[in-house]
């Protein structure tokens, strides 16, 4: 296959079969093990102009320990800030096995001079980011600039240095399945450690179709090469119904080799309550109120 041509997507064929994914029943054992698995595949969030230090080092204290009550359950894969706060996370993070990721390349609109971009990612690991978030000029990719685009990407890469690379799409902006499967072939090429759908910014975020025509885009490079890619639906994911629903996506996609941390994350910021309060009602009977969770 050409480097930048990409199979055409059968919409109504991916819709479906999304949707009957999500009638998948997940009942008792299976589901207590999946929401806790889902836990560890978290990367909690705040990218907010308002963040603090103390709401940085809370979120980070969650990440390391979800529920005080209940130290059996599994940390959090990482953390996501701006590469002001990595240095704070990092610190707040010692020791545990909690990553710090940090988003770059003028995160969330991708328009700045590649420069900039890749300083803001230097800057990022320098500071002591283990990941690297970035985004995808977008108006590169739908005027059909692929080459942009790729040598972005490559160039962030390499900037990355020891850092993995995931790639944000934000496939809310680009119009349809078929240049979704196109981006995440090109940004795989490129040297993509995981393809990302959002920045969590513009809407729609992700989605059981979209997540599914990535997915497949990593099967399809796995056959070819052997080489695993990692995927990461990022906004709107916000309830324990809906993470198990996309476990079943991944699974049925691309097997249970794929469900791990290392291959799999969700982009959390609202997620981990709910599924803390699933946990809580599998284990009690009864629902816990909201506010008796912390919201960082």
């Amino acid at each position: 296959m050409p480097l930048f041509s990409a199979p055409a997507v059968n919409a109504v064929a991916v819709e479906e079969r999304a949707a009957a994914l999500a009638k998948r029943s997940i009942k008792k054992g299976a589901k207590v093990a999946g929401l806790k698995l889902s836990i560890s595949m978290m990367d909690l969030t705040t990218l907010e102009g308002k963040d603090t230090a103390g709401k940085v080092r809370q979120m980070c204290r969650k990440a390391v320990t979800p529920m005080d009550s209940d130290p059996t359950l599994p940390s959090c894969a990482a953390v996501c800030v701006y590469p002001n706060f990595v240095t704070i996370a990092k610190a707040a993070l010692e020791g545990s096995a909690v990553k710090v990721a940090s988003v770059a390349t003028a995160f969330p609109s991708g328009q700045s001079p590649i420069a900039v971009k890749l300083d803001d990612v230097r800057r990022a690991v320098e500071f002591g980011a283990d990941e690297i978030d970035m985004v995808i000029d977008r108006g590169a990719m739908l005027s059909g600039d692929y080459a942009k685009v790729f040598d972005e990407i490559a160039a962030t890469k390499e900037a990355c240095g020891p850092a993995h690379l995931k790639v944000i799409l934000e496939t809310g902006e680009l119009g349809s399945y078929d240049v979704v499967r196109k981006a995440s072939d090109l940004a795989i090429a490129a040297g993509a450690d995981f393809i990302k759908t959002s920045t969590g910014k513009i809407q729609p975020a992700a989605t059981p179709p979209v997540t599914l025509v990535m997915l497949e885009a990593i099967r399809d490079h796995f056959y070819q090469t052997g080489v695993r890619i990692g995927m990461k639906p990022a906004g709107g994911v916000r309830t324990a119904k809906q993470a198990l629903h996309y476990l079943v996506i991944v699974k049925e996609t691309l097997g249970d080799a794929w469900l791990t941390p290392d291959l799999f994350r969700f982009g959390a910021s609202a997620l981990l309550n709910d599924v803390l309060m699933q946990l809580e009602k599998e284990r009690t009977g009864n629902y816990q109120a909201s506010e008796d969770f912390s919201k960082d």
